[in-house]
């Protein structure tokens, strides 16, 4: 039966209605705002942004959608019944850059400063679950002061979720950690499980145990900054990928960053048009790199010159400086680049060079970014300290990764590609797809003079002028098995190319194996060296 109710009883329930939206209003109102002026003042008398500002400068303008901005504690102890603000400390929610879907999530250091508590936990749980489930990036704005004492055990459990969650989601959807205040404990630990971590200078740390607790165990003083500063992880432990003076200019280059990379591990990153002409030559080559193997010079005007209006993304750039990884386009298309640095330690591959371009490759090989190495390597480093502190385990990660790689592969020896190092950086014999080379290449087990000093030493210890002799025997080994064509004669090198053709040579390249499809074995994972 229809019952149909009289003017009055309607009118009163739509102002009712009315009553309960401007109620709503009111209270996402009250999230919006956070705990009060001066708790925002406090935040910016740092030189640091909120959590919202910060979501504001990453995210396009008005695409943010919040997730769960109501949600509250549930605790009781220690005073926390009588204090239950809106968010818990944490906002999430999803947006894009570019037009492209990007989820996030933000520690307010507003509210209890930032600590991870059950619900706190629940919240970045959830977004985490979410951006996997859609297959779009994650990207953490890291303000918080680890786990919340007063929640005891549920904090440390909200922990172990986040990281079980990083680790599915390593490899699947680009994870980018920016680290934006001081991050302690397991706040550290998140971060160093995703691909990309962003700091700024002087407002954000990471440690594990704070200046307090060294102090009380070690006897060690020292500042936050000085045990987990910004410069400290981008130059000496290379936790750090990029620094920043300034938020601002940190969360504009995390919008290029996702530019350059795949929303997931099925797609390919975005192709874009290209202005600088890809058959365009590059003439500079020719002077920039001396064919004087012992002279140095700057890798990174040769990236400059073959990649698209000369512009790249440095990766780890003041970590482990005698290799060069970085991000750029070429014809459009996005390419990692991995480069020896002649400028730093001649080129040479060490523990940290090698740590730092194995870990390169393995995320360009998870996102189908293909690989451009450019080598110019003397070998590895001798040295007691390098041997002892593992540069065979170290550098087999380099060789793992490498041999691991299905995207596509194209190795440009410029000089010298010495022992070891020559088929450690992605040798044809490793499964490079295409090798190129200029006639400056270098390709042996040693350098002539060494080569000459083993082979011919009792030639040279028998003979009446020795200098003379290791000159003559060091130019026959280099005549006999280190000229230019020795390794194409051989089928070494596919081609020896002009330097001033590389671009166009390498554009091709790229286009061609753009289709690649490689098959890999049936297995769970691989155990790669540790």
């Amino acid at each position: 039966m229809t019952v149909i109710e009289d003017g009055p009883r309607v009118a009163a329930r739509a102002a009712s209605t009315r009553e309960r939206a401007a109620e709503l209003e009111a209270v996402r109102a009250q999230a919006l705002a956070g705990p009060g002026e001066r708790a925002t003042a406090a935040q910016h008398a740092k030189g640091k942004l909120t959590a919202r500002e910060r979501i504001g400068l990453l995210l396009d303008a008005g695409s943010f959608c919040e997730v769960e901005q109501l949600r509250r504690h549930r605790a009781t102890g220690f005073g926390l019944e009588e204090k239950k603000p809106y968010t818990d400390g944490v906002i999430t929610g999803w947006g894009t850059v570019e037009g492209r879907t990007v989820f996030v999530y933000a520690h307010d250091f507003r509210i209890f400063g930032g600590a991870l508590g059950e619900a706190h936990a629940t919240k970045i749980h959830k977004i985490m679950d979410m951006a996997i489930a859609a297959g779009a990036p994650l990207v953490s704005l890291n303000d918080g002061a680890g786990a919340r004492i007063q929640e005891g055990v549920s904090a440390l459990a909200g922990y172990g979720g986040i990281f079980q969650r990083n680790t599915r989601a390593s490899g699947v959807i680009p994870q980018i950690s920016v680290m934006l205040g001081p991050c302690a404990g397991g706040a550290a630990y998140s971060p160093a499980l995703t691909d990309f971590v962003f700091m700024v200078r002087d407002t954000s740390q990471m440690f594990i145990t704070g200046p307090d607790v060294v102090k009380a165990v070690t006897g060690e003083e020292i500042t936050q900054n000085g045990l987990g500063g910004a410069d400290v992880h981008a130059e000496t432990s290379g936790v750090c990928h990029f620094a920043y003076d300034d938020e601002e200019s940190c969360l504009a280059e995390v919008r290029y960053l996702l530019s350059l990379l795949p929303q997931n591990n099925r797609a390919f990153p975005p192709c874009v048009p290209c202005t600088d002409p890809q058959t365009r030559r590059s003439g500079a080559l020719l002077d920039v790199v001396p064919a004087d193997g012992n002279r140095p010079y700057d890798m990174a005007e040769v990236i400059e010159e073959i990649v698209d209006d000369g512009e790249y993304l440095e990766v780890h750039e003041r970590w482990a400086r005698n290799v060069i990884c970085a991000l750029a386009r070429m014809g459009g298309q996005v390419v990692g680049v991995v480069a020896n640095q002649p400028r730093v330690l001649a080129g040479v591959l060490d523990i940290a060079a090698s740590e730092k371009a194995a870990r390169f490759v393995q995320m360009c090989d998870a996102f189908n970014i293909p690989i451009l190495t450019l080598l110019d390597v003397p070998g590895f480093l001798p040295g007691v300290d390098q041997e002892h502190g593992g540069i065979i385990r170290h550098g087999a990660k380099l060789l793992y990764a490498y041999c691991n790689a299905t995207v596509p592969r194209i190795s440009l020896i410029l000089r010298k590609a010495y022992g070891g190092a020559y088929i450690v950086m992605d040798s044809q014999s490793i499964g490079a797809d295409l090798t190129y080379a200029w006639p400056t290449n270098e390709i042996a087990v040693m350098g002539a003079e060494g080569a000459a000093n083993v082979i011919f030493r009792r030639q040279i210890a028998a003979s009446d002028d020795p200098d003379a002799t290791r000159e003559r025997m060091v130019k026959e080994y280099r005549a006999e098995l280190m000229h230019p064509y020795y390794a194409a004669e051989r089928g070494l090198v596919d081609d020896v190319i002009d330097p001033a053709e590389t671009r166009e040579v390498l554009i091709r390249s790229l286009a061609m194996l753009r289709t690649k499809q490689a098959d890999v074995p049936a297995r769970k994972h691989g155990n790669p060296p540790q």
